[in-house]
């Protein structure tokens, strides 16, 4: 019953519009990537992790796991130009007596340990599961500046990560796509194509993905909050 965490973290952060991709910028002196990985380094349910990163950053993040030394096994992927082709790559690496995937967004450093293992349990239930919140605003559908249709905003969630898939199944869906051609932005439209049920579950407001400037203020209040529950519950001194 072994799982293996896929953290894909190869891509330039044009959105973040600095040099240092998003994922190597420091929250208290900490990159984000490492953050995210000591919480699948922590959680009771994940074998081991697979992290794919841009072969120009293999050195760098191979220094900051040395320095962290993280409690869980842990290899380097070389990613891809897409967080599809960046899945797949390290995919190709999950060894096949693996019985489950969860792939999580490398910015994504406030996922709980609750939340990596009821989307585990899910997935080992029903194939594949994500979590995803509610909107909270009105959905509109628009082509060319033009309102086509307001979708009811009951029907819609926002995804997110982790999701997790039952190897085999999301080995079908990646390996699919790319005989299609077809790209998507997260794993689990992969496994849609195959028409395939997806168990939704409820994510978090705070498990937000660290993607622009305005972000780092709240992730900064975030890492605050953490420690300072940590340090209540007596895990800091």
């Amino acid at each position: 019953m072994k799982t293996i965490a896929i953290i894909p973290a190869a891509g330039a952060g044009v959105r973040m519009g600095l040099e240092t991709p998003k994922q190597f910028l420091a929250l208290e002196g900490v990159p984000i990537i490492i953050h995210t990985l000591r919480k699948f380094a922590a959680s009771e349910v994940v074998d081991e992790i697979l992290l794919a990163v841009r072969p120009a950053d293999l050195e760098r993040t191979r220094s900051d796991i040395e320095r962290e030394q993280l409690i869980k096994p842990l290899r380097l992927v070389a990613g891809g130009m897409s967080r599809q082709e960046t899945v797949a790559l390290a995919l190709a690496e999950v060894p096949p007596t693996a019985e489950t995937v969860i792939v999580h967004d490398a910015v994504r450093p406030f996922v709980t340990l609750e939340q990596i293992r009821n989307v585990l349990e899910a997935a080992r239930k029903t194939g594949a599961a994500i979590l995803g919140i509610p909107s909270v605003d009105t959905v509109k559908q628009v082509e060319r500046q033009v309102v086509m249709g307001t979708i009811p905003r009951e029907r819609i969630v926002l995804a997110q990560t982790p999701q997790a898939f039952r190897y085999d199944l999301l080995k079908e869906a990646v390996a699919r796509a790319a005989q299609d051609g077809f790209m998507a932005t997260d794993e689990c439209s992969l496994v849609e194509r195959l028409g395939r049920e997806v168990t939704v579950l409820m994510g978090s407001e705070q498990n937000i993905k660290i993607t622009k400037p305005s972000d780092l203020p709240l992730a900064r209040l975030y890492i605050a909050q953490e420690r300072e529950q940590a340090e209540r519950a007596g895990i800091l001194s």
